[in-house]
């Protein structure tokens, strides 16, 4: 079997990014599949490891709209022409990942993987009667895009249930390793895993940072992402003096280290698919507490019994939330119990053949 993978930003140290190495490796390693990829060139070194046998693609890009989407089909067209997958996988949720089926020709099964809200972009944001045309616009484009695929992936049927498609299927996601070192849960530490962007709601974890820390001066909030200056979100931790208990970091490839040095994890997006860092954070034994936001925390979530799911943009119940688990360790103990419990489903073995079905299913089809 050769399957094709179609992605933005291999190189990033996303979600996305992670969970297509995790799943190629696998392909590779357990079922003998041949992989490549083809993605934008963006960067030199792959954050995450992949298979030595996997090939990968790279399209690089010079400026101006038309110019780079005229080459990229261009050489998307060719690398297909000449690669003959059995399959093709779009792992991309931005314009031109909707448009593969409509600029690609070719009879090659064309699969989407969705890994996010198609309501992506918040209501939160302030919209002008042009802006919020547009907005609108998007989604009817992807809505058209989407029935245009040969098979539609989602990663719950939450995040199905978003999309009139079809041939809809859903397969989540799913770790390496979901029995991992339980953390002791008695550090003075929270952590957050997610770059900063708008719709990972930093902003609003720094305001609930800034009310914990009123109570709790000693606990700490480390955070692990990419970081983007434009967002000023270390001058404002500067600006409420909370450089003892708020703490910036780099993204690392050892971030299951960390998970095991702390005794919470925290998500405030305001928009998610299917969060591998909630996934991540309960195989260590981590109690989490998530803004309910479209559509991810809730699929993993079950509130009070594995975490806190708390209202969207409820920065007072979520910070009230935290200094529960902090008050209540037996509390916090039991929710870490119950969310390696909660997460066995998601064992890799079992979602890997659901995809091993679905790719048979597709070649015994063609």
């Amino acid at each position: 079997m050769k399957l094709l993978y179609i992605t933005s930003q291999i190189n990033g140290d996303g979600g996305v990014q992670r969970i297509l190495s995790i799943k190629t490796n696998y392909f590779i390693e357990k079922f003998g599949y041949e992989i490549e990829i083809i993605s934008i060139k963006l960067g030199d070194e792959l954050f995450f490891n992949f298979n030595k046998k996997i090939k990968i693609h790279y399209i690089a890009l010079k400026s101006g709209k038309l110019y780079r989407f005229l080459e990229y089909r261009k050489q998307v067209q060719k690398h297909i022409n000449g690669i003959k997958p059995d399959a093709i996988i779009v792992c991309d949720f931005g314009i031109k990942g909707f448009a593969i089926p409509l600029m690609i020709k070719t009879k090659i099964p064309i699969i989407f993987e969705a890994h996010g809200s198609k309501f992506n972009e918040s209501k939160y944001y302030k919209k002008t009667f042009f802006s919020a045309l547009t907005h609108n616009l998007k989604y009817k484009y992807k809505e058209y895009c989407a029935n245009k695929f040969d098979y539609f992936v989602a990663l719950s049927q939450e995040s199905l249930n978003e999309w009139s498609v079809n041939k809809g299927y859903v397969i989540p996601n799913s770790l390496p390793s979901i029995n991992n070192p339980t953390s002791n849960l008695s550090s003075k530490k929270t952590i957050t895993v997610a770059r900063h962007s708008y719709e990972k709601g930093l902003d609003r974890l720094l305001k609930i940072g800034q009310l914990v820390a009123q109570k709790y001066p000693n606990w700490q909030l480390e955070i692990y992402g990419s970081k983007n200056r434009n967002l000023n979100l270390e001058q404002t931790v500067s600006d409420l003096n909370l450089e003892s208990n708020i703490t910036f970091f780099e993204p690392t490839i050892n971030i299951q280290q960390k998970y095991q040095e702390a005794s919470m994890c925290l998500m405030t997006s305001r928009s998610e698919g299917f969060p591998m860092v909630i996934l991540e954070a309960m195989s260590f034994g981590l109690p989490v507490i998530a803004f309910d936001c479209p559509i991810g925390p809730r699929v993993l979530i079950k509130d009070n019994y594995n975490g806190f799911l708390v209202p969207d943009d409820d920065i007072e119940t979520f910070s009230n939330r935290v200094m529960e688990l902090i008050e209540n360790n037996d509390l916090a103990i039991q929710m870490g119990k119950n969310a390696q419990l909660s997460i066995q489903k998601y064992d890799i073995n079992l979602v890997m053949k659901k995809w091993d079905e679905l790719f048979l299913d597709i070649k015994n089809q063609t």
